[in-house]
């Protein structure tokens, strides 16, 4: 069997679609390891993306030039108000159709496209073309921002031009996927077709990641570490999580003495928080890691990890960090809204609290600390979800006719 996977996003840090990809990567591997799979990459900027470690046959890769002409710029100030139309968006998509249109795909039995970050340049710059009728597709995220929940983008001419096109890819693509099904089942709502989106869930692979390094890890000062890595967006609510412990080290000295929570935030992100709770010496707000310093120390240090899923009323997307941590069967606590992905997946009622109720939050992290003072035996909050069996069972239903 021969696959073809056209990537917009390998890289090694900084990105939860490269690490998804890279892991999807290696998952189809484990599954077909006698298959051929060549990667096409199109990247944004040349970097070391260490592609030696991808159990691929071939990977071509591509440093596209998304530079936009000073003249488009200009007068698409005017154009996309008056049309609905961006012209930038066109020039962008145009590179990425430029390098797709190109690829000689009749002889894989498979094509996976795959797009990175909200603008889904990949997926967008195929329509119309022959290899989208081979394509299965792949959303990483809602489309278009609109549509993404928690976000604050209006409805405007522009998103609704991006819905249009986007009508286009999917009624012309062999099959679609997604990562989430509330997502897939949305997406398929949305677009108003009769194809069915798939879900493939996010998968997780040490093998694919260069994790020597750990010289950035924190060192740990406390015998139990709640640990937060990852952005504030789309809804997230850190603060009252920060405030619910802030109260239980109040109240408990054993706690005081015990416990530590560290941040790792974008310095934009971390700066107001660490003025509000800078009178609380067993909250630590850090900067960024790479991806290697950041595993090492999720791994090595935390006790009990943290998800955030976007909200405040619905999630729909699969957080990128979920099967890792399914990985180091360790207690998580995910805040999440009333309805969301995570409440199908994670199948202990200890390990889940209602992102906008502060009890119960409190309650919950309350009994986790409890349990992790006198225990280290390991847990699975996410049971067999992410496990490679449930991996090739979704792969199959996508790969059959």
């Amino acid at each position: 069997m021969k696959f073809l996977v056209i990537a917009q996003d390998l890289r090694i840090s900084g990105s939860s679609e490269g690490i998804v990809s890279r892991s999807f990567l290696s998952k189809l591997r484990e599954v077909h390891p006698n298959s051929i799979i060549d990667v096409v990459y199109l990247q944004q900027y040349e970097i070391d993306d260490h592609l030696h470690l991808l159990p691929v046959n071939s990977i071509e890769t591509h440093v596209l030039n998304l530079k936009i002409p000073f003249f488009t710029k200009l007068i698409n100030r005017f154009y996309w108000r008056l049309t609905g139309v961006s012209l930038v968006v066109n020039h962008i998509n145009n590179v990425y159709r430029s390098h797709i249109s190109k690829i000689e795909y009749i002889s894989y039995d498979h094509i996976f496209i795959r797009s990175a970050g909200l603008a889904h340049e990949t997926i967008l710059s195929i329509k119309d073309l022959p290899i989208l009728k081979r394509g299965i597709v792949n959303f990483h995220d809602p489309y278009p921002l609109f549509w993404y929940v928690g976000s604050i983008v209006k409805l405007s001419k522009l998103e609704l031009f991006k819905l249009r096109a986007m009508f286009k890819v999917v009624e012309q693509s062999k099959k679609c996927m997604s990562s989430a099904r509330h997502m897939s089942n949305d997406l398929e709502f949305l677009y108003g077709t009769r194809k069915k989106f798939h879900t493939l869930p996010h998968q997780y692979a040490d093998d694919v990641f260069d994790l020597s390094d750990s010289k950035d890890v924190v060192p740990k000062n406390k015998k139990v570490t709640i640990s937060y890595h990852g952005a504030i967006q789309f809804g997230r609510n850190i603060e009252i999580l920060l405030d619910a412990y802030k109260e239980l080290i109040e109240s408990n000295i054993i706690f005081q003495e015990n416990t530590e929570f560290v941040l790792r935030l974008k310095w934009s992100e971390q700066h107001t928080l660490a003025i509000k709770y800078e009178s609380i010496s067993n909250i630590m707000f850090l900067d960024y890691l790479n991806f290697s310093n950041s595993c090492n120390e999720q791994k090595q240090i935390a006790d009990i990890n943290i998800i955030l899923e976007n909200g405040p009323l619905y999630c729909n997307i699969l957080v990128g960090k979920a099967p890792f941590l399914a990985e180091l069967k360790k207690p998580i606590l995910s805040l999440s809204p009333a309805r969301s992905e995570l409440r199908n997946i994670i199948t202990d009622d200890r390990f889940i609290a209602n992102s906008n109720d502060k009890h119960e939050i409190k309650i919950k992290l309350e009994n986790l600390i409890i349990d992790r003072l006198h225990s280290n035996e390991p847990v699975y909050p996410f049971g067999d979800y992410f496990s490679i069996e449930n991996f090739e069972k979704s792969l199959n239903e996508i790969l059959s006719n």
